[in-house]
């Protein structure tokens, strides 16, 4: 069964229901209405009685009670008529209702000249007396009804329609294509949802062109030194190549592949939802002083000044190994452009790292891309050393991971600077408290 279709049907019940008891109700205050009319139309009967002076077919000053069913009133005589007599109130006008023998009578009673007389009928409602009543009720029931199915049919096409565009959208999004979206117009919430799953089909396809480019740029850099590394060792089996030129020219070609598939590895691991990050409190001065003892000898044989400052301590909540390797991609990079006699620097403050250089700089156009994966690469490669393309999407990554972020400065011919900032741990009170007393000592 078919969802417009399930609407419907529980639609419609709901509708029937509420007509049934429409209906069921409406009879009920009908007959209770027409019960009233009759009582009414003793009363008047009584009324006409009392002003005639006389009961009809009285012979002589008494008390008198007659049975009204719709013909000649008939004269009710015996036990019966005393019960009656006895039950209701003297007075000159009475009425109400009455159980005699069981049965359940409307009375009215009025004063004359000659007596009391007393009008009697059945409760009971004929069905005869109320059945006109009753097929209008059926027949408004049965045009509440059909109204009801109209209803029922516009609001399960309308709840039903927008769903099933959004179905027939999700199926073309699972085949494939890109170009997807349904009508989200309005403010109710089947619009809200088009208009999430608009979003959803855009940034999917985003996210596919990305991912199409990366693999793109991912295959041609792989395919560069395979091409080379071939090249060379067919040049070696061959004998047109000396063995210390292939040897030396496949290792560095194979280096490359080397980091290439490790930062591929790396960035999967950060983008993997079970990637743990363990921060903890690190001192800042401490890191950067780790991170230069590492490349010294690097920047030294470069004829690069590679620095350290910062005033001691610079809190930060970080893990200190994803640190190491943010910082460090950090520096490789800065390494790789500053020229020599140049100066790489890091300067470490409270939750602040910044790695700046005095290389060749990155255009003001190119900064809000700086950290997607191969921009700089394929912007760069062909005028300055470039790495595997991948470093500063890795440190993006482990900012975001840790909680921090990254940011890029940069003006051309006057350096880059890059500004990685951490979480810190808020002080506690007491710490807080013991500063104060410090301070005003």
């Amino acid at each position: 069964m078919t969802l417009r279709r399930r609407v419907f049907l529980h639609v419609l019940a709901a509708a029937g229901i509420s007509c049934a008891l429409t209906v069921g109700v409406a009879v009920v205050l009908v007959r209770r209405e027409v019960a009233r009319q009759r009582l009414g139309a003793l009363e008047r009967q009584a009324e006409l009685v009392s002003v005639l002076g006389r009961a009809p077919g009285s012979r002589q000053p008494g008390e008198h009670v007659y049975l009204v069913t719709g013909g000649r009133p008939r004269r009710v005589t015996g036990e019966r008529r005393n019960l009656i007599v006895a039950r209701v109130q003297s007075s000159d006008r009475a009425e109400g209702q009455l159980t005699i023998a069981g049965s359940t009578l409307l009375y009215a009673a009025r004063g004359t000249a000659n007596g009391e007389v007393v009008l009697v009928r059945p409760d009971r409602l004929a069905f005869a007396e109320w059945r006109p009543f009753l097929s209008l009720l059926l027949l408004a029931g049965a045009g509440g009804a059909l109204i009801a199915g109209i209803v029922s049919w516009l609001l399960a096409r309308r709840l039903t329609g927008p769903i099933r565009a959004l179905a027939e959208a999700t199926r073309r999004l699972s085949a494939g294509d890109s170009d997807v979206a349904v009508p989200a117009a309005g403010e109710d919430e089947l619009s809200e949802l088009g208009r999430s799953f608009n979003r959803m089909a855009s940034d999917l396809a985003s996210a596919r062109e990305a991912q199409r480019r990366f693999l793109e740029s991912v295959s041609h850099e792989l395919k560069t030194p395979l091409t080379s590394i071939r090249g060379y060792a067919e040049g070696l089996a061959d004998g047109a190549i000396g063995q210390a030129q292939a040897a030396s020219v496949i290792g560095e070609e194979a280096g490359r592949l080397e980091r290439l598939v490790n930062d591929l590895l790396d960035l999967a691991r950060l983008q993997r939802a079970g990637f743990r990050i363990e921060p903890v409190d690190v001192d800042l001065c401490e890191i950067v002083a780790l991170v230069r003892r590492r490349y010294a000898a690097r920047a030294a044989a470069l004829g690069i000044s590679l620095e350290a400052a910062g005033d001691a301590p610079a809190p930060a909540v970080a893990d200190p190994d994803r640190l190491v390797q943010a910082l460090s991609n950090l520096v490789e990079n800065a390494l790789r452009v500053t020229p020599s006699g140049g100066r790489v620097t890091l300067a470490a403050s409270p939750g602040t790292v910044v790695v700046s250089d005095t290389g060749p700089g990155i255009a003001e156009e190119d900064l809000p891309s700086a950290f997607e994966r191969f921009y700089l690469y394929e912007r760069h490669r062909s005028e300055r050393p470039v790495g595997s393309g991948l470093g500063l999407a890795i440190v993006r990554e482990l900012a975001h991971q840790m909680g921090g972020g990254i940011r890029v400065a940069s003006e051309p011919q006057a350096g880059t600077a890059f500004t990685l900032t951490l979480a810190m741990r808020a002080p506690s009170p007491g710490a807080s408290a013991d500063r104060g007393s410090a301070a005003r000592e």
